[in-house]
């Protein structure tokens, strides 16, 4: 096997990886002032569609990491710039929070639930039996179905929460149309990430906590692989897996020094 390039570029997950139910995790703090001193290309990453960049961007700042704007990368913003890529000026009919309709916004899409090109389907905490019977019929008369991520479940501090995977399938059995999937583990939002930064696969890392999104992701964008045993993944889990990360380490504090 060809030894892989040193590594220049840094993606992270969020969720697990640098915060845990909304406490820093210790060493994140380090890693991203590693970072910034080595001025390493880097991204943080979430499959979460809710907020926008700059929503993330304060709520980080509150914990005390310091992330700017320009290296989030969400998968709203992954679906955005897939559906600009696709369908320039399009429309979609869109059931999901501000970090997802801003998204679509920011590339000129129209939002609207009159014939669209797309339904769009993404994160939020009030799913409506309307919203979801309209999405339904407008997939039933020919809009595409597009999904920011395929989680099936999210966390909370009162446990885990149905998210949009969930949701998904629930639509998909009531008209028998698959989505799109733009966020993790598709490789899709590991290169739209890369080229933002002008990172290369080859050249980058991926650090997650999920074997099924985040490994899976880096793995596929043929990038080194990180796992940290701060989220939802024991060392037992990994073995159920027919794919294996580059390195498991306790946590994102092991990965300062590798900067």
């Amino acid at each position: 096997m060809a030894e892989r390039k040193p590594i220049e570029s840094w993606l992270t997950d969020m969720d697990g990886v640098l915060i845990h139910e909304g406490v820093p995790i210790p060493g994140a703090d380090s890693f991203l002032k590693r970072l910034r001193e080595k001025e390493r290309p880097f991204l943080v990453l979430t499959n979460n569609s809710i907020y926008t960049a700059r929503d993330l961007h304060a709520r980080l700042a509150r914990m005390g990491l310091d992330v700017p704007v320009g290296n989030i990368w969400t998968s709203a913003l992954a679906t955005a710039q897939f559906l600009d890529d696709q369908r320039p000026g399009g429309t979609a009919y869109v059931i999901g929070e501000a970090g997802l309709t801003t998204a679509l916004h920011d590339i000129g899409y129209v939002l609207t639930d009159h014939d669209p090109d797309y339904v769009v389907l993404g994160e939020t905490r009030t799913y409506s039996f309307e919203a979801l019977t309209k999405a339904i019929r407008l997939i039933n008369a020919g809009a595409r179905f597009i999904c920011t991520n395929p989680d099936n479940t999210g966390p909370s501090t009162e446990g885990p929460l149905p998210a949009t995977g969930s949701v998904a399938a629930l639509i998909t059995k009531a008209t028998g149309r698959e989505p799109y999937f733009a966020g993790k583990p598709n490789p899709l939002m590991m290169r739209t990430g890369l080229n933002a930064i002008g990172a290369h696969s080859e050249t980058s890392a991926m650090i997650g906590d999920r074997m099924d999104t985040d490994v899976l992701a880096g793995l596929e964008a043929g990038m080194e692989t990180f796992l940290v045993l701060t989220g939802s993944t024991t060392p037992a889990d990994v073995e159920r897996y027919p794919f294996r990360p580059s390195t498991v380490v306790d946590s994102i504090a092991d990965l300062v020094e590798r900067v």
